[in-house]
């Protein structure tokens, strides 16, 4: 697995993985709270935790029995410490985690970073014990494609083709569910989200933010001039526009219980 694009080492990293997840972490919490398996006594998986949030709200949803595992290749921004709160450095693309021992498995927008990303899902899957549940929230940019002005789309489709050129896979989104199905993956469902947001919004500071990060490595790769990274950021400063970005989609499932 290549490294991260936006690498923890980076200055504003810790800033920008603390404001995603005070955006994306109701929204995974709603959906593993409606499965029937986070519960005391569960043992849980997060792979790619990124600062922890999600692995210390299971690690508490499980206790005192139960214990939570989060993994990722940096655990650098990690500072969180519970008793049944276990971390660990390991590469999904490698080998499962622990196979067979998990009740619940969850990954949030890691999938579309992989550049082997059916490995990484049948890694997953591996590492549920029979019926355990799986929750992959992952990104699909769709609405970008009718984004307005056409500057901003314009700006959006020259990011999409700097990512193709980086090996993110920005419409895994709406692949997730075929390949669990295609592992054996039962009772699958799942939901698309969009944030509806303005400039000088959390979304919009969250994206003034990465594309600031961005910035050279995205005009360096002749897809994107400084005059489109300056229009999308002079919108995002703007609080009369309002835009949709991305379609995060949650799917669900269970393993076969054997």
């Amino acid at each position: 697995m290549p490294d991260y694009v936006l690498g923890h080492d980076l200055k504003g990293e810790g800033k920008r993985l603390a404001l995603m997840s005070e955006l994306l972490d109701p929204m995974h919490r709603r959906y593993l709270q409606s499965l029937d398996v986070v519960k005391s006594g569960a043992r849980t998986l997060e792979v790619g935790c990124g600062n922890g949030s999600i692995s210390a709200w299971l690690a508490r949803q499980v206790a005192p029995d139960g214990r939570a595992v989060a993994v990722d290749l940096d655990l650098s921004l990690v500072d969180v410490h519970l008793p049944n709160l276990e971390l660990r450095k390991e590469d999904i693309t490698a080998r499962p985690v622990d196979p067979s021992s998990f009740d619940l498995v969850t990954a949030r927008a890691v999938l579309h970073h992989v550049a082997d990303a059916e490995k990484a899902i049948a890694n997953l899957v591996a590492s549920l014990r029979p019926g355990g549940a799986i929750l992959l929230i992952e990104p699909d940019f769709l609405p970008v494609t009718i984004a307005e002005p056409p500057e901003v789309r314009a700006f959006w489709s020259g990011w999409l083709a700097w990512s193709r050129g980086r090996g993110i896979d920005y419409q895994i989104g709406r692949t997730v569910a075929p390949r669990l199905a295609a592992l054996g993956i039962e009772k699958i469902g799942g939901t698309a989200e969009t944030a509806i947001y303005n400039g000088t919004s959390l979304w919009a500071d969250y994206w003034i933010q990465t594309i600031s990060e961005l910035r050279e490595d995205l005009t360096s790769s002749g897809k994107l001039s400084n005059a489109l990274v300056d229009t999308l950021l002079g919108y995002c400063a703007d609080p009369a526009w309002w835009t949709q970005t991305i379609a995060f989609t949650a799917v669900h499932g269970y393993a076969p219980d054997r």
